[in-house]
């Protein structure tokens, strides 16, 4: 019997040939929708998911299930225990979208120094002037602190090496980057221009960055985070920006998504929020469609995955 691959979402062609090279049928689904997702899979072996929820529910309404690929580094959204209790392995995506996230990181830190959406909206609103009250800031001679130095910590670490800046970093594994100094914490938020948000969604990073640490930051710095909503206390982050405890922030990812207009950041001039678009790419798509239907094969052949983020027992 051909096993089957259910991907809720489409993906470029490029993932789905190599599917079907391996002789596996491929279901496009309609959506997200968490009933449609367990009445359009029920046959599936294999899974290929974005951002949403993935829990017990709809691997138990999915009984041939071996294998869920994340399309992306994050697996948060899915609830690896109940995979790993299943005989189910959970792949992601780590080689592919790093250095599509760091360009992403790099622009958004860029745009909110010089004002970029603001003077463009301004244009917009026939409002020249706007710019004369508004000037930018430069960079040069600005230190950059990473909060969290894996693969995208140090990409980014790299993109900014030519815009003359001073780079530090904490992240409690580590190892020395030449042109990076490692620092404590504490350290980052007393210190940098710009804090740079590149954790892991980890129980003990979530809600781990709200009043005390923006008491902590300069008054004229930024806060930049494309890692995961939840790593903010998204009301504290609020009462700094209104209040002037630190300059602006650069968002691209929340704890509610899609967020809702209704959000007090909407609201907000000092803030440039986009749609969990980091990775958005023609080229970083391609990738990482790559990357996670080659798991997904390895997985439907026996063989064991290169990126498993749970250990499955034979």
């Amino acid at each position: 019997m051909t096993k089957q691959v259910f991907l809720p979402d489409d993906i470029p062609a490029v993932g789905k040939k190599i599917l079907e090279e391996a002789g596996l049928e491929v279901v496009v689904g309609s959506g997200r929708d968490h009933e449609k997702m367990k009445a359009e899979g029920v046959e599936a072996s294999a899974v290929l998911i974005g951002t949403q929820k993935f829990d017990a529910d709809i691997m138990d309404a999915m009984p041939n299930l071996k294998v869920i690929a994340r399309n992306g580094i994050g697996y948060d959204a899915v609830d690896v225990d109940a995979a790993t209790q299943r005989g189910i392995y959970v792949v992601n995506t780590p080689k592919a979208l790093s250095g599509s996230v760091a360009e992403t990181a790099v622009s958004e830190l860029l745009a909110i120094s010089k004002n970029l959406y603001q003077d463009s909206k301004a244009i917009h609103d026939n409002n020249w002037n706007y710019r004369k009250a508004h000037p930018g800031r430069d960079i040069e001679g600005k230190t950059v602190g990473i909060l969290g130095f894996g693969r995208i910590g140090q990409q980014v670490a790299k993109k900014l090496s030519g815009f003359d800046v001073k780079v530090i970093a904490f992240d409690p594994f580590a190892k020395d980057v030449p042109g990076v100094k490692l620092v404590d914490r504490e350290t980052i938020f007393k210190t940098a221009d710009y804090v740079m948000v590149h954790l892991p969604a980890l129980p003990e990073t979530q809600h781990s960055i709200g009043a005390d640490e923006f008491k902590l930051m300069k008054n004229d710095a930024f806060l930049i985070n494309m890692a995961r909503g939840s790593i903010l206390v998204e009301s504290d982050l609020v009462l700094a920006l209104k209040s002037g405890e630190i300059a602006g922030a650069a968002l691209d990812v929340f704890e509610e998504e899609p967020l809702p207009v209704t959000n007090p950041l909407v609201a907000l001039e000092n803030v440039l929020l986009t749609p969990h678009i980091a990775s958005n790419t023609v080229e970083t798509k391609a990738r990482m469609a790559v990357d996670a239907t080659i798991e997904i094969v390895r997985v439907l052949s026996g063989e064991n995955p290169e990126s498993a983020v749970n250990k499955i027992d034979k």
